[in-house]
């Protein structure tokens, strides 16, 4: 195990730099680096899902002003817009809901109320997707699949991988993560895992779970702290590279 956290070590310090972020190497980060706005970050965060590419082109094609304007004009800007299970209403209603967030509360302090009595990172992620409902409640396949839900049991839960790679952009601070915030320690964050840190994690040995859940982000989350207690998720964007790539 002392090989596989060396090269995981070597990994992330040869691909902390901004060459990771292209076109050619598309990645929804790339456009939230853009803007570095916690609001614009969490719509790029949640719509990372499919082909990266695409999922860039598609951020692209937003117009992120629009989250100080009217419902109104938000609708009808948006009439068009749509992306894989998202409509077009589903793509209105996430600018309409943290638009009206953005006047309550800032996105870091809702994380913040929910985390900060057992520095629990889940606690705070249902205490902000609680919020997010509250203040637009819109309900529909495609926006419950943007936006998650509160689950009854944490353990059968899906890994939240959008939100939770969110957090790392948010929390951590390096050539690549935003480091936007302050309330939330790193040592706290939980692995964004999806398919491709799924199978590499395994392939290397540091996830036995063969199911794709919260168990297994929880898991893969304890071995990466036996590497760095204190900033387990650092390993996050290597291990991705390293499925996305192919390289193991």
């Amino acid at each position: 195990m002392n090989k596989i956290k060396q090269m995981l070590d070597n990994e992330v310090i040869n691909r902390n730099n901004n060459f990771e972020l292209s076109y050619d190497k598309a990645d929804p980060l790339l456009i939230a680096t853009r803007y570095r706005d916690e609001t614009i970050s969490l719509i790029c965060a949640l719509f990372a899902y499919g082909n990266a590419k695409l999922i860039v082109k598609f951020l692209d094609s937003l117009d992120f002003s629009l989250l100080d304007s009217s419902d109104e004009v938000i609708k009808k800007s948006l009439s068009k817009h749509y992306y894989r299970f998202q409509n077009s209403d589903d793509v209105v209603a996430i600018f309409i809901a943290l638009k009206r967030l953005k006047k309550i509360d800032s996105i870091e302090n809702l994380f913040y109320n929910g985390y900060k009595d057992n520095h629990d990172i889940l606690d705070g992620l249902w205490s902000f997707i609680s919020a997010l409902k509250e203040v637009y409640p819109y309900e529909s396949r495609g926006y419950k699949f943007l936006i998650g839900s509160v689950p009854k049991k944490v353990n059968s839960a899906g890994t939240y991988k959008r939100y939770l790679m969110y957090l790392r952009w948010m929390v951590r601070s390096d050539e690549l993560d935003l480091g936007l915030w302050s309330k939330i320690d790193k040592k706290d964050l939980l692995m964004p895992l999806d398919t491709h840190t799924f199978k590499v994690s395994q392939k290397l040995g540091l996830l036995e779970r063969k199911t794709y859940d919260m168990k297994a982000t929880l898991e893969l989350t304890d071995r990466l702290k036996s590497f760095d207690s204190l900033d387990p998720i650092k390993y996050d964007f290597a291990l991705y590279r390293l499925g996305q790539e192919k390289v193991i």
